[in-house]
This record gives structure tokens, C-alpha cells and sequence, in this order.
């Protein structure tokens, strides 16, 4: 019970955080619970919370979705979504720690070369985008770091990015569960986890934006960016204990 304890407010904290900058939820709990329920549960425990946590963002900044953005990103992102989830439960365990681990790492310097050189881009490229982030969505689960620039660089802002981001979000990740379910990745029990946590991540989105709207914008990258490096460097250690 004390694990449990421990996760659901960590969910509370990283859905604070997820609803303000729109990613940080997954990688601050995946770590923990690879490290307590394995890698192959884990994925789709977090898959299950995600989509709570999604439903909550789209439901905030409904009114504020670009159906555009949405179409051209989701539309190559789903099926590649589906292919990701497939190879991620073919691999063993110790590979799927090591790729999450070093997935989180390198999304260090990718964000801020994205960010620091301002790229913008077309709705075609954001479509390639998603292809390329649907497919490791379904391997290493955590591809908000990637999906927030892509959308940023489309030129979306504020309400406009959050809502689009978590829309695409809730698409790929109902495609992937549907994925696990049919591939038998899960049971009730995993189930029923995804959804205790998940409700933890929901609520934090809702509760603690008000607190989290104060810091700045730099000090939000520096704390993804250290969330990144944390969960990254424990992921490695546990895959080559």
C-alpha cells in the first residue's frame, strides 16, 4: 500500500505539472513503475493514466484545438502508434529499459537545438513528425518532450498548443491501448492500476495549475529538462543491474 501511496501522489505532482506545460507526466512516473511492476506492464499501466490525464487537458482547452494541426499529425501518428506498441511487447525487458532510459536522455539536447534555432514547419512535415513520434510513443511511451516543439513549430501557442498536443495524445494513446487489449497486454489487474493512477494524474492537471501557472517559462524547462536527466540515468541503472 505504501508503493501505491507513494505513486498516486507523485501522480498528483506530474499532473500538475502535465497541465500547464503539457508533458512531464510519464516521465516522472514511469521510472517508478518499471522499477516496481516491469517494463511490459508498465507501458500500458502509464497508457491508461495518460489518456485520463489527456481527457482532462482536451476538456479544459476544448475550444481551443486547431482541427488542422490535429489532422495532418494524427492522421500517420495512429497507425505507427500501432506498430510501435507491437515492438515494444516482442523486446525484452532489459532493452525496453535501456531505450526508455537513453530516449529520455537525448530528448535533452534535441528540445533545446528545436528550441534555440526556432524551426518552423509545414503541415506536411508535421505529418512526418507524427509518424516518427506515433511509432516511439509505442515503444518508449513518453514522446510529449518531441510533440510539444513539433506543435510549437507549427505555431501554435498557449491553449492552442496544450489542447492540440493533448488531443493527439488521447488518439494515439486509445490506439495503443486498444493495441495491448488485443495483444493481451491487459488484464484487469493492470488495468485497474492504470486507472488509480490515472485518476491521480487527472486530478493533479485540475488542482494544481494555479500553483504551477506561477513559475516561468525557463524555470519549467529546467525542470523537465532535470526530470528528463533523473528519470533517464535510473532507467539505464536498471537495465544493466
Amino acid at each position: 500500500m505504501t508503493i501505491y501511496f507513494f505513486i498516486f501522489l507523485l501522480g498528483l505532482l506530474s499532473g500538475c505539472l502535465s497541465g500547464v506545460i503539457g508533458t512531464g507526466a510519464s516521465i516522472i512516473l514511469l521510472p517508478i513503475l518499471v522499477f516496481q511492476f516491469g517494463p511490459q506492464q508498465a507501458v500500458p499501466i502509464m497508457a491508461i493514466a495518460g489518456l485520463m490525464s489527456n481527457v482532462g487537458k482536451v476538456w479544459a482547452w476544448r475550444r481551443d484545438v486547431d482541427w488542422r494541426a490535429f489532422g495532418a499529425f494524427s492522421a500517420a501518428a495512429v497507425p505507427a502508434a500501432v506498430l510501435g506498441a507491437r515492438t515494444l511487447l516482442v523486446l525484452p525487458p532489459n532493452t525496453v529499459e535501456f531505450a526508455l532510459g537513453f530516449f529520455f536522455l537525448i530528448m535533452i539536447p534535441v528540445r533545446r537545438w528545436l528550441r534555440a534555432r526556432n524551426i518552423g514547419i509545414s503541415a506536411w512535415y508535421l505529418a512526418i513528425c507524427g509518424a516518427a513520434i506515433g511509432f516511439l510513443s509505442g515503444v518508449v511511451l513518453s514522446t510529449g518532450p518531441l510533440m510539444i516543439p513539433a506543435f510549437a513549430a507549427f505555431g501554435l501557442l498557449k491553449g492552442a498548443l496544450l489542447s492540440t498536443e493533448a488531443l493527439s495524445s488521447l488518439v494515439i494513446t486509445i490506439t495503443k491501448i486498444a493495441t495491448f487489449r488485443t495483444l493481451g497486454a491487459l488484464p484487469l489487474d493492470v488495468i485497474l492500476k492504470g486507472l488509480l493512477i490515472g485518476s491521480s494524474v487527472m486530478a493533479g492537471t485540475f488542482i494544481g495549475k494555479a500553483v504551477v501557472q506561477r513559475m516561468s517559462s525557463h524555470a519549467f524547462q529546467i525542470v523537465l529538462d532535470a526530470m528528463l536527466l533523473v528519470s533517464g540515468l535510473s532507467m539505464i541503472w536498471a537495465a544493466t543491474r
